[in-house]
């Protein structure tokens, strides 16, 4: 590294510009990395969080399986609970809806959640999320109003959302009669479905499709268009900080060429020269993406307040560690030079 290193110093105004640009590119990824994480919580928090091996969702006719038109019938529900190797089948209703109270003026949008987990003792209670609590301006004790139905709020739990609105859980049979005055079928949604039974046989006997939580996702309508569209922003991203990395180091090698060759002629070998161009690419990297992960966590921060923003290391270190890896193979494009560098170049014989 004594070459690289000097030319670091000596060329300090070039490098510091290829790091800017880097720590700009870090920023702009990490950032939509975050607001990714953010809408994805937003949208699906309340299925990753439901119990359960798999979610069995009623498997139409035509088309995908959708959460938005799935509804399970008892005979449906009840064959699943007989299969062998069954544990739990845990109905669970989702319903659009909204919701008031006396501390907001306007209603508020809301999922409403049927189940047994995490529900109130009584019919006529509800359990709200975080995300609703805060909406609704309630609290343990409030009175709010679903539908033209008051019910109390038994406890405030977790910050749980399903299509970017709130979640409030209630009994079942308190979900099932506030689907049928929203026009539903009052019918569970899906079954969260724990042990070990053959997934294939009882999903073809009941005319249903069974998916891990993650792997459910896809059922939701927004889910797909929303991430696959961010998530193509953050590739193109990527290939971006690859592309300028390496035109900014090939320009850079050409340019060095004649000195390249000298040292070759010193008996300088390949090997160390190599590793001499990777090094200084990879402090130039390390500097900017350092930069751009700082201004991240501090500009990320003050963006949660007011963003479905997520600060966690899938958000952060992962695309930091993928910009470092897709940086140097940018560099290692201009390693032509390095490794063609003839040596007579530098000692006159073309000349």
């Amino acid at each position: 590294m004594f070459v690289g290193s000097r030319e670091l110093r000596f060329a300090r105004g070039r490098f510091l510009l290829i790091g800017a640009v880097v720590a700009l590119i870090t920023l702009l990824v990490g950032f939509l990395s975050g607001l990714t994480g953010g809408l994805a919580s937003q949208n699906v928090s309340a299925v990753l969080d439901l119990p359960g091996d798999r979610l069995v969702l009623a498997q139409p006719d035509d088309g995908d399986p959708s959460f938005a038109t799935s509804a399970l019938d008892d005979k449906t529900i009840g064959a699943w609970r007989e299969a062998d190797g069954v544990t739990s089948a845990v109905p669970v209703g989702i319903a659009p809806s909204r919701a008031s109270s006396a501390g907001t003026a306007d209603p508020t949008g809301v999922a409403l959640f049927g189940t047994t987990r995490g529900a109130p003792s009584h019919d006529n209670q509800v359990t709200l999320s975080k995300g609703a609590a805060e909406d609704l301006d309630a609290r343990t004790g409030d009175t709010v109003t679903i539908l033209g139905s008051k019910y109390e709020v038994a406890s405030v739990g977790k910050d749980l959302w399903y299509s970017h609105t709130p979640v409030i859980t209630m009994t079942p049979d308190a979900w099932a009669r506030a689907s049928t005055r929203s026009g539903g079928s009052g019918e569970p949604t899906l079954l969260a479905v724990t042990g070990t039974p053959d997934w294939d046989a009882v999903t073809a006997r009941t005319g249903t499709v069974a998916k891990t939580p993650l792997a459910s996702l896809t059922a939701l309508d927004a889910f797909k268009s929303e991430i696959g569209s961010l998530g193509l922003m953050i590739a193109m991203l990527f290939g971006i900080s690859a592309l300028v990395v390496g035109a900014f180091f090939t320009v850079w090698t050409m340019q060095r060429s004649g000195d390249i060759a000298v040292l070759k002629a010193l008996g300088a070998t390949t090997g160390s020269l190599i590793r001499d161009s990777l090094g200084q690419a990879l402090i130039v990297l390390a500097a900017g993406i350092a930069v751009g992960l700082a201004a991240v966590l501090g500009l990320g921060t003050l963006a949660g307040q007011a963003l479905p923003f997520i600060i966690s290391p899938l958000t952060t270190i992962a695309p930091a560690a993928v910009m470092a890896v897709l940086g140097l193979a940018g560099a290692a494009f201009a390693l032509r030079t390095v490794t063609t560098a003839d040596p007579l170049t530098a000692l006159g014989s073309n000349r």
